[in-house]
């Protein structure tokens, strides 16, 4: 497994720390790794070494500013509902970073997010300078028009994530409307965060009565296949 170093990215008021990993060679297109709401753990950052490992610069920023977690996560959910927001600029910043590195192709450049993490590669994705985002249980705007403009999407969701079907039904029938090129997949049997391993034990009990949180084998080796294919052809592939 690639491995993975710890760096700091230049944000208003100082800096952010975020974990980067290397393909074996380079210049490469670039990934940026939003996390889920448990933030930058050691999941999150063998996601990025796993995108190393096929071929591309992997960045995971972390989207909270320092203090309390309750409340960082709170100031994020904010920040994806209003828009605008430190955790937004924060993703975009990294997008920003990693695509005037020389080892990168900027011109090359997806996200991935997964849960919170999803709604802000889905924003990244409709403010220009992606080629690909993978949404992966994350929301969905309730308007087709916020979506406008919204670059090559690959989205994934647990049938039993029963607060999240809803969105995944606005991504395919938008992304439809809006004639932009797209795999979404809904997965029988599978809850929220099921292509994340490391689950805190606060997780449970936090958002547990809300949605099932578990580790989905199955989906998750599907997923991944659909999620490489998919940057495969639009980071790779093509001019």
């Amino acid at each position: 497994m690639s491995t993975v170093t710890d760096v700091e990215i230049p944000v208003r008021g100082g800096a952010m720390r975020a974990a980067l990993a290397l393909p074996d060679t380079t210049p490469a297109a670039g990934v940026v790794v939003l996390h889920e709401a448990f933030g930058l753990n050691d999941d999150i950052r063998g996601i990025a070494a796993r995108f190393a490992d096929e071929g591309y610069v992997a960045l995971a920023p972390d989207l909270y500013t320092p203090g309390i977690k309750a409340l960082c996560i709170a100031q994020a959910m904010l920040a994806l509902a209003r828009r605008r927001g430190a955790a937004l600029d924060r993703a975009a910043s990294a997008r920003d970073w990693l695509a005037a590195r020389p080892d990168v192709d900027g011109d090359r450049i997806g996200a991935v997010g997964f849960c919170m993490g999803g709604g802000f590669a889905l924003l990244l994705g409709s403010a220009g300078g992606l080629r690909a985002t993978s949404v992966n249980y994350g929301d969905v705007p309730k308007q087709v028009d916020q979506l406008r403009g919204v670059c090559p999407v690959v989205g994934s969701y647990g049938a039993d994530d029963k607060r999240l079907v809803p969105a995944a039904r606005r991504l395919e029938s938008f992304l439809t409307e809006l004639g932009v090129p797209h795999d979404v997949k809904v997965y029988d049997g599978a809850g929220h965060s099921f292509l994340n391993r490391d689950h805190p034990a606060w997780a449970d009990k936090t958002f547990g009565r809300m949605m099932p949180i578990a580790y989905d084998a199955d989906a998750a080796e599907d997923a991944w296949r659909r999620i490489l294919a998919f940057f495969a052809d639009h980071l790779r592939g093509g001019s």
